[in-house]
């Protein structure tokens, strides 16, 4: 009876929500992509810029000239954890109607075979000329692999290769790009054909450890392209009627990127290309609902909400205005997405992310939420050690 009047109160807990994409839904199909395409922060950068942000076009009113686009993806992979082998349809009212991917990699050797086959074109055009297949190796610190059109006789039928390597954080890539229509032998030695890059990156891929990615490249010799990629994981208070009395804290997740690009042949130029170009873009996750994004650049600007929810299957719901600063006209754009491939919950955890265990509460005793004063402890996720911590908040397969 004493036991039960001298209960001692639960510790305090720090919510730790789920990403709202994870995979982010460019990684999904990275295994059919270049792995050059994919690094240098490339793949961050993408999702910052491009989801979310949706194009007016795709939702128009009956009144409009302008076409409805309609596009449709139905995806099959045989493990949740496991998204490099998988097979999905592509149906769209645009150019291909319908189009088949298909992928498959073994992480124990490395090596990953994948396809892109149309089934149906609008024009009518031989549908093998445009299949694509590629072969890939891929490990902790490198990837070689190649995309070649198997039936394209007229013209150059390797699509691209590239080679990519890593050591510590320093990371630097080839990738080949020939100019269809060419048969000359110069092809593999003229620098418009080729492209090369450098990065430095810090952080462990996980979401609850801070990163940031710089990047330098040079595009076809006529492009320099540097970005900049910052991934901040910070704590804040949270008064939740609907939460318990122990939770006085929550885990934010707030992104940053800078993108500048700068033309190097100005003389070559065309007068409708700007010698050079600049964006900036930032997001915050404030829980596992909601997710906040804005860019800015000279040519136009926009701002996205997005609002997740968790059922089973999971539905997301996304509105975004863009400001075109050029015809100073704003366009909106509403987006849902449809998917059944997660099981993300809250995480508990101790302010201070000692431990992180699944779906528990931990007694992290003696540890009180104070702000401006957390003491650093050492933690799995410093250490590296990710194995206790779930599939949702680990980083991606060692796989560059």
């Amino acid at each position: 009876m004493g036991n039960l009047l001298n209960k001692q109160p639960p510790p305090p807990m720090v919510l730790v929500p789920p990403l709202f994409d994870f995979p982010p839904l460019a990684a999904r199909t990275r295994m059919l992509e270049s792995s050059y395409n994919m690094l240098f922060g490339k793949l961050a950068l993408k999702c910052l810029f491009e989801d979310y942000f949706e194009e007016a076009n795709h939702f128009t009113d009956s009144d409009s000239e302008e076409d409805t686009v309609k596009n449709a993806l139905f995806r099959w992979q045989s493990d949740v954890y496991d998204p490099h082998t998988f097979v999905d349809l592509f149906v769209s009212s645009s150019n291909p109607i319908l189009q088949m991917r298909y992928c498959s990699f073994n992480p124990e050797l490395g090596i990953g075979a994948f396809g892109i086959l149309p089934l149906l074109l609008r024009n009518r055009v031989s549908l093998l000329d445009n299949c694509v297949c590629g072969i890939r190796y891929g490990s902790d610190s490198l990837s070689i692999g190649a995309k070649i059109k198997p039936f394209s006789f007229k013209n150059e039928c390797v699509e691209s290769m590239w080679f990519v390597s890593r050591a510590g954080r320093l990371t630097v890539g080839l990738q080949y790009e020939p100019e269809y229509g060419r048969k000359d032998g110069t092809k593999y030695i003229n620098l418009n054909n080729w492209s090369g890059a450098i990065g430095y990156c810090v952080g462990s891929g996980s979401p609850l450890s801070p990163s940031f990615n710089f990047c330098l490249e040079l595009v076809k010799d006529y492009q320099f392209n540097a970005s900049f990629y910052q991934h901040v994981v910070v704590q804040r208070r949270v008064k939740n009627p609907l939460e318990e009395n122990e939770v006085v804290g929550i885990t934010n997740y707030i992104d940053f990127g800078f993108e500048l690009q700068t033309r190097v042949d100005v003389a070559e130029a065309s007068n409708q290309i700007p010698e050079s170009t600049f964006q900036v873009a930032a997001s915050w996750q404030a829980n596992k609902n909601f997710l906040l994004k804005g860019k800015l650049g000279p040519l136009s600007s926009a701002v996205a909400l997005a609002f997740k929810s968790w059922w089973k299957p999971s539905f997301t719901f996304s509105i975004s205005a863009t400001r075109d600063h050029t015809s100073g006209s704003t366009a909106y754009g509403f987006g849902v997405r449809v998917e059944n491939l997660r099981e993300a919950r809250y995480q508990r955890a101790d302010p201070n992310f000692v431990m992180l265990t699944p779906n528990k509460e931990h007694l992290a005793e003696g540890i009180v939420w104070k702000i401006g004063q957390r003491p650093m402890l050492q933690s799995d996720i410093n250490a590296g050690n990710f194995d206790g911590i779930p599939m949702e908040l680990r980083p991606l397969e060692r796989i560059l």
